[in-house]
């Protein structure tokens, strides 16, 4: 009996801490799902820029399909489901071809596929190099993930291509100093961000940690001349620290690079921009560099903002599918700033509501309210007082505040 009351107490926490704990949940729920209550489905909204996405497993097996936040909840209710944290330009498959016979429950009337949709292995529940599920059951402790900006995939410390995860550029105490990743893979798109001020660059960039600079070339086709060959029999996500264990078939083609990045409708047009500029960044002349060594990328805060917006560099964007990078509203932190702003509003409403319900009543239902908040504020003082603070509260201590309150209710009626 002794060991079961033992055991109890351990798992007793305050009450503010308990009302801490919920609030930090809220939050947290808050900025993966951007706000959204998880209502309606997002279909009508088109190809958002970035939305909580999640494949269900139980209806589309080969991880093909992904659905918003309200058809998680609404039709895929009891259904074993991936979460995916977020994904750009994407539109909700929900009751789509991909499911067969099933119907969406939110919005029935929706095109047999949506072509502009990106999948890769995480639709699948798998990540990394390694292909391995997160949380993962074979491992006791679950180590930290990092997601590429580009490929949104996720990625395993020790499997990003350093030579040490003591490259990763963190505080002392342990914060990571960079605003966005990209992954191995990926930086062979990006090869032209060599050519920027250091300024872009999180803390602690080595200066051989992307590649090597050896030729000198236009910079402004860098974007263009750093294309990835889309190769079906080649995984763009192999690397020399992978484990060689790991099998690979022809269907990893369809999880490189390309494959991932959103595609733009294609037109012999300039891109136009609001910020678009006559002459170029980079200028014609800065030393560049031929891909002797590709490695992942770490990028400080602001860092898109510095990104050369004249036409050729625009249009080279758009060549290499990577247009998102000169859209600020892309980025993670942006959207984690919204959902708060969103949640902030959301908490205003409710203060508002209240207050105004509370408004609309009569004075003798105004009093009434004070009065039973006041009792409540008594009796839990009271009961405070008297506890002893080294036992647990239980539910049947909370069950006999609520009961004396309900007595001394009855006494004044």
């Amino acid at each position: 009996m002794a060991e079961v009351f033992d055991d109890e107490t351990e798992q007793t926490i305050s009450i503010q801490e308990y009302l801490k704990e919920v609030e930090e949940q809220e939050l947290e729920a808050d900025l993966v799902l951007g706000g959204d209550e998880g209502k309606e489905c997002t279909y009508n909204k088109g190809y958002m820029k970035r939305q909580a996405i999640f494949s269900c497993l139980t209806c589309t097996p080969d991880g093909n399909a992904g659905v918003c936040t309200a058809c998680s909840l609404s039709c895929h209710d009891g259904h074993e489901i991936v979460e995916l944290w977020t994904k750009r330009n994407f539109r909700c498959d929900c009751g789509n071809s991909k499911f067969g016979n099933f119907v969406c429950k939110l919005f029935s009337n929706k095109d047999v596929e949506n072509s502009n949709n990106s999948y890769n292995h995480n639709f699948k529940g798998s990540y990394c190099i390694c292909n391995r599920p997160y949380p993962d059951p074979d491992v006791e402790e679950q180590v930290e993930m990092i997601q590429c900006c580009m490929c949104e995939d996720w990625f395993h410390e020790e499997h990003l291509g350093l030579s040490s995860i003591d490259e990763i550029p963190r505080d002392e105490e342990g914060e990571p100093l960079y605003e966005d990743f990209i992954c191995k893979a990926c930086s062979a798109v990006c090869s032209f961000l060599s050519q920027y001020p250091s300024s872009i660059w999180a803390v602690g960039r080595q200066s051989d940690t992307s590649m090597d600079v050896s030729n000198k070339i236009d910079a402004s086709e860098l974007p263009a001349s750093t294309s990835v060959k889309h190769n079906d029999d080649v995984n763009l996500h192999d690397s020399a620290n992978a484990d060689p264990t790991v099998d690979t078939d022809k269907s990893a083609g369809k999880d490189s690079l390309l494959s991932e990045l959103p595609e733009n409708p294609s037109s012999s047009e300039p891109i136009k921009d609001n910020n678009q500029t006559d002459s170029c960044v980079l200028g014609t002349s800065l030393s560049a560099s031929i891909i002797v060594e590709n490695k992942p990328m770490f990028l400080s805060k602001n860092w898109r903002g510095a990104l050369c917006r004249c036409e050729k560099c625009i249009n080279n964007y758009k060549l290499n599918n990577i247009s998102f990078l000169l859209d600020e509203e892309d980025s993670i932190a942006e959207y984690e700033k919204m959902a708060k702003q969103k949640r902030e509003e959301k908490l205003l409403q409710q203060e508002g509501a209240e207050s105004k319900l509370f408004d609309n009543l009569g004075h003798v239902e105004k009093i009434e309210i004070l009065n039973g908040i006041a009792d409540m504020k008594d009796e839990i003082r009271t009961f405070l007082e008297s506890f002893d603070s080294s036992k647990p509260i239980t539910s049947a201590d909370i069950h006999q505040v609520f009961e004396n309150l309900a007595k001394k209710r009855r006494r004044t009626e």
